[in-house]
């Protein structure tokens, strides 16, 4: 039953073109709609419910207030649609799973050496821009065969500004991936023609940039200049072997975009073809999630809308699935975004059919590959905390497990690390390391019982910082160790009244280890249980492990730093601060020295010479 508000609201709706813009009770923007007639459409959406999915009796129950705003034509009322989704992202709405700014690839001509860039953003700016690029291994390989094939500058450097300071070019001048025009070594002429073949194999107009390619290295051969002409045939191979991989199988030259939907389990991925001159150049995925009570016509004019206001690239035929129900309206909204006629069309039959086919096969394959991905991670996590809990006894499987473990070198830098993994999964912010504070010499036993006894004294502290770090107590506790440090650990965890569940993990044979239990668990090799408690371990063992080195490392510099007369407390600590190895310090020059908060030219000189004495 609608609220006296959403009645009066209902009964003032206009017959007039129009978005309307629904709101929950806190105000925030729900669902974002389009309507010929906004008096019929809204008030469609609070009669019988009968003919309405459970998506949109729950929508309905949560309005609590409806604004709309007219427009001229259904056109205006389209665009005004996507331009508000694109704002609110409306719960309701059936948006893409990532609401982010695809990259592009930007040129500006403006400048007298232009570079390229990534931005997220196209601007009126003048510049030219290319893509977008969904996928960053897209990107990577469209900027990896610019940079093998046209030694563009890379850097933010002030070119001019370099020029009239004449200075040297960099290390990718010399391996032939730029072309130095900080330092003249190409004329502002040869590197506009470098750009203008860059723009012609971003565009994909490979048979032109070919075409001039060859031309070139004959003239350059007919000169005489063979190592010129070499440079222009390797590119022109090149660029023939990208058109190698990216030639289609298809005998026209038509512009078309074409799209296909496959869905799996409730989620969907929209494949993208982008085709021009008879070549694939660009193939994009775009996934939704929890769309199973929406049609495929529903969800591709979704896409559609989403897609192409958030692109500069309309082709001239767009190919689809199906017939969809705002079909005329969308082709009228595309061909405005070209500026020339774009043909919206759902094939039957023929070579037009098999791209739409191919495109589904694509998103079928990758929803199926995605499934899989995602059972072989349960498996890997939640899926072995469940075996690991019925292998040891556990009513239910841990979330939090804890693993320990001590490292030190005879005895010396004793430390100790704790690893966490939530649901089988690191989570390193809650890692934390300890430096034995009682115990002299190597016992691992008195070190293990020490670290347990100070990890869940922390957990005790009322003050908030300790509470940050150890308030959240763990499902389970793994010993890097056999018999005698698991009962280290239950002594020290008995004796502060906790009763969380313990386990020891011994590396020779992988044997698991209960507390009072004389028998050991040995799981299967194959065991994602065991695979997990593995990687805790190792994980333990490598945190333990670097913050021992690291003091090891700190001790040894202390040591070396105490043999040089005329440097106190303070400077030491100065030297302590920015160099963690003695190796780095003796690399130091002096001027890097005595630019050291607290040092000076004089204590920067003495450590030189100590760490340089008797070199010639």
């Amino acid at each position: 039953m609608a609220s006296e508000r959403i009645e009066s609201i209902l009964s003032t709706l206009p017959d007039h073109p129009g978005v309307y813009i629904m709101h929950d009770a806190q105000g925030t923007v729900i669902y974002v709609g389009k309507a010929i007639s906004l008096k019929n459409r809204v008030r469609q959406y609070f009669r019988s419910h009968k003919n309405h999915s459970a998506k949109v009796i729950a929508m309905v129950q949560k309005i609590a207030d409806i604004e709309y705003i007219l427009t001229d034509t259904e056109m205006e009322a389209l665009v005004l649609e996507s331009n508000l989704i694109k704002r609110f992202r409306p719960h309701y709405n059936i948006l893409l799973k990532d609401d982010k700014h695809f990259p592009y690839i930007r040129v500006d001509l403006n400048e007298p050496y232009p570079r390229l860039e990534v931005v997220r953003r196209v601007q009126n700016d003048g510049a030219k821009y290319f893509g977008p690029f969904l996928a960053a291994g897209t990107l990577t390989d469209v900027l990896d065969a610019v940079a093998q094939n046209f030694p563009l500058r890379t850097c933010k450097k002030d070119i001019l500004r370099a020029q009239k300071r004449h200075e040297r070019p960099c290390l990718n001048y010399q391996i032939g991936r730029c072309s130095a025009p900080c330092a003249n070594k190409i004329s502002r002429e040869d590197y506009a023609t470098l750009i203008h073949q860059v723009t012609a194999f971003l565009q994909g107009r490979y048979d032109e940039l070919v075409a001039e390619l060859r031309r070139r290295m004959m003239a350059a051969s007919e000169a005489m200049e063979y190592e010129q002409a070499a440079r222009w045939r390797d590119r022109m191979q090149a660029v023939e072997r990208v058109i190698q991989r990216q030639k289609a199988a298809v005998a026209s030259l038509a512009e078309r975009d074409v799209f296909a939907l496959g869905r799996l389990d409730g989620d969907g991925v929209i494949q993208a073809f982008g085709m021009r001159d008879g070549k694939l150049v660009q193939s994009q995925q775009f996934s939704f999630e929890n769309i199973e009570q929406e049609s495929d016509a529903d969800v591709l004019t979704a896409f559609l809308q989403q897609y192409y206001s958030s692109t500069n690239s309309v082709a001239k035929e767009v190919l689809i699935p199906m017939e969809l129900p705002d079909q005329a309206l969308l082709e009228q909204w595309l061909s405005e975004l070209r500026g020339a006629k774009v043909e919206l069309h759902a094939p039957l039959r023929g070579e037009k059919k098999k791209l739409v086919e191919l495109a589904e096969e694509n998103a079928m394959e990758t929803l199926e590959k995605r499934k899989l991905r995602r059972e072989r991670e349960y498996d890997r996590h939640e899926g072995a905390m469940e075996e690991l809990a019925q292998a040891i006894g556990l009513a239910k499987a841990p979330v939090r497990m804890e693993c320990y473990d001590i490292s030190h070198t005879q005895g010396v830098d004793n430390v100790a690390s704790m690893v966490v993994t939530i649901d089988g999964r690191p989570a390193r912010k809650a890692y934390r390391r300890f430096k034995i504070k009682s115990v002299e010499g190597a016992d691992d036993f008195k070190s293990m019982y020490e670290v347990i006894t100070r990890r869940l004294n922390r957990a005790m502290e009322p003050d908030e910082a300790s509470q940050k770090s150890f308030g959240e107590l763990p499902d389970l506790i793994v010993i890097d160790g056999g018999r005698g440090q698991l009962n280290a650990a239950m002594n020290a965890m008995e004796s502060l009244g906790f009763a969380i569940p313990m386990i020891g993990l011994a590396k020779q044979i992988e044997e698991i280890y209960l507390p009072d239990v004389q028998e050991t668990i040995i799981l299967p090799r194959k065991s994602p249980a065991l695979h997990a408690l593995q990687r805790i371990r190792d994980e333990a063992h490598r945190f333990a492990i670097t913050y021992h080195r690291s003091l090891r490392a700190n001790r040894d510099l202390q040591s070396e730093l105490d043999q040089i007369s005329g440097i106190g407390k303070v400077r030491k600590k100065a030297l302590l601060t920015e160099f963690k190895t003695i190796e780095q310090m003796r690399q130091a020059t002096e001027e890097e020295l005595a630019a050291i908060d607290g040092m000076d030219k004089r204590s920067a000189r003495t450590v030189y010479e100590h760490f340089h004495a008797g070199q010639a």
